[in-house]
């Protein structure tokens, strides 16, 4: 599978999915950590991808959404956005309200 079809199919079949560097249990960074953390905190199950663990991912997940840091979180499809704007968001509660829209 090519992949940008492989990124748009997990952005797709999964309503909230972060792309971080390791994994919610043991992150390999201060950014993923802190995202995957808010987001848990939210009460959300989640899926992730460790972009360390899929190089193809890694090097191309910028273009599919033109951003070019990770994490990436995507809620219903769309990028909300990496690891500030997910922080701002949780803390004044807007991160919730979308999470809780989409469980």
């Amino acid at each position: 599978m090519e992949v940008m079809e492989k990124i748009k199919q997990a952005i797709e079949s999964n309503p909230v999915i972060l792309f971080m560097k390791g994994t919610p249990e043991f992150p390999q960074c201060g950014f993923s950590s802190r995202a995957s953390q808010a987001i848990s905190a939210c009460g959300a199950e989640f899926a992730y991808v460790n972009v360390l663990a899929e190089p193809d991912v890694r090097e191309n997940l910028h273009r599919y959404a033109d951003w070019p840091t990770f994490p990436q979180l995507y809620i219903n499809g769309e990028l909300v956005g990496g690891c500030d704007i997910i922080m701002e968001m949780y803390e004044n509660g807007d991160l919730k309200k979308m999470i809780d829209e989409v469980s």
